[in-house]
């Protein structure tokens, strides 16, 4: 007879654990509270997870939108030619 995956050498029967203990009510019970201590904590880090991304997302686009005022405002200056120089201006800077 074929193993389960089909090799010739190995019968249905070989390799299955026969598991003798059993597990007491206590026992399944403190399983699963286990069990439920740790979805708790699981969901909490998934909460806390999701609040880091939000506030990286919204970093993000924070960043973004000061790169790009900055962008238009080294465009802006560069695209007006520098403000003329009043005479006036000029000749009270020399009496001092």
């Amino acid at each position: 007879m074929s193993g389960p995956n089909g090799d010739p050498n190995i019968s249905v029967d070989d390799g299955i654990i026969e598991d003798e203990d059993e597990f007491s009510e206590e026992e399944y019970a403190a399983i699963d509270s286990m069990l439920d201590q740790i979805n708790s904590c699981l969901d909490d880090i998934e909460d806390r997870n999701d609040a880091l991304n939000g506030k990286l997302h919204e970093l993000l686009e924070s960043n973004r939108q000061a790169r790009k005022d900055f962008r238009q405002q080294l465009n802006d200056e560069e695209a007006s030619p520098p403000p003329a120089e009043d005479p006036a201006s000029r000749d009270t800077q020399t009496e001092d």
